[in-house]
């Protein structure tokens, strides 16, 4: 079970709590992560990234074991810690300004 995190915004939209949990067949990786997360909450499709080009949306991070994998190919492998569980994938809704 994958455990990810979404900002406030995402989940009053999908109706959630703070932390759900996803089944992701094969690799664990940003494009199966949410991939699994809009088949699961179709509110979310198109919230997160472009539907059609696929690419992150601006102003949304995303971060695997404490480390910002946002500008990281959707294809590359997450750390064992996100496949396995124990660790969280955290989508943050980023804040412009100073």
């Amino acid at each position: 079970m994958i455990r990810v995190i979404l900002p406030t915004h995402l989940q009053r939209l999908a109706g959630t709590g703070r932390e759900v949990r996803l089944q992701v067949a094969g690799e664990v990786t940003q494009r199966t992560i949410l991939d699994a997360l809009e088949a699961s909450y179709p509110p979310l499709r198109g919230t997160i990234r472009d539907q059609l080009s696929q690419k992150r949306r601006p102003f949304i991070r995303f971060f695997a074991c404490g480390q910002d994998v946002s500008l990281d190919s959707p294809d590359d492998l997450l750390p064992a810690g996100i496949a396995e569980g124990t660790e969280i994938f955290m989508i943050v809704g980023a804040m412009a300004g100073g």
